[in-house]
């Protein structure tokens, strides 16, 4: 449950991004836009984008998974999804947030906007942001482990380079549950293909948990004329508590 400062800080946020959240249009390294042939503005990430509602995981392959990760993997038990239970100690079931890079498969839209300085992801399930920022080019020193981390961006040519670390092991990877530990580090490579999509290569490192690093894909299609709407964990939850 967020704290008094975090409802402020969403509040800040959200004030700013009524100013700046026209769609911005980047320019090349010469100060013309950066357009593709089809018009549209490749550095221009702007606009409510929607995932594969039915993608669990980033991976199709079995994960590289250490022998106490893998036993760990064993006891999740997802509270929804082909594999549910009743018994589910999914975090999301007690209304804890999905972390990064999990909130990305979260079958909610999300809402992307290019203000100076940062790009910021707003996403529908339970108002969380998540902010990239472009005016540095290192994490701080002693990083607090939290859900989302953080995350530091810049474009190489016409893909966005996000490097996020200071992740909170309490969350899971995806939905299905694979865990990581406080080391882990995402590695993403967002691109506008066309119009309509954008495509989010994933690097996931954490020598902790995994053998080697792996790669996964998340693909997200344009929504022109939507809005996000409010969905609040807490009201969705059973007389049961969860």
């Amino acid at each position: 449950m967020r704290n008094q400062a975090g409802r402020l800080r969403f509040a800040m946020v959200s004030a700013a991004l009524a100013f700046f959240l026209l769609p911005s249009v980047a320019a090349s390294k010469d100060g013309r836009p950066a357009k593709t042939t089809s018009g549209f503005s490749a550095r221009d990430l702007s606009g409510v984008w929607v995932g594969n509602e039915d993608a669990d995981t980033f991976s199709t392959g079995e994960l590289p998974l250490k022998p106490w990760a893998a036993e760990k993997f064993r006891t999740v038990k997802p509270g929804y999804g082909p594999h549910a239970s009743a018994l589910s100690n999914d975090p999301l079931q007690d209304c804890l947030p999905p972390g990064v890079p999990r909130i990305l498969l979260v079958p909610f839209p999300m809402q992307i906007a290019q203000i100076p300085g940062e790009v910021v992801m707003l996403f529908e399930y339970d108002h969380y942001v998540r902010h990239i920022y472009m005016n540095r080019r290192e994490h701080p020193k002693g990083l607090q482990a939290t859900w989302m981390g953080d995350s530091i961006g810049h474009w190489d040519a016409n893909t966005f380079l996000v490097d996020t670390i200071g992740l909170t092991e309490k969350s899971w990877l995806d939905q299905v549950g694979h865990p990581h530990s406080d080391d882990l580090h995402v590695v993403e490579r967002i691109r506008r293909i066309d119009r309509e999509t954008l495509e989010d290569d994933l690097t996931m490192d954490d020598p902790k948990a995994y053998t080697r690093p792996w790669t996964g894909k998340r693909v997200f299609k344009l929504r022109p004329g939507w809005h996000l709407m409010e969905y609040i964990c807490e009201d969705h939850m059973d007389d049961s508590g969860r």
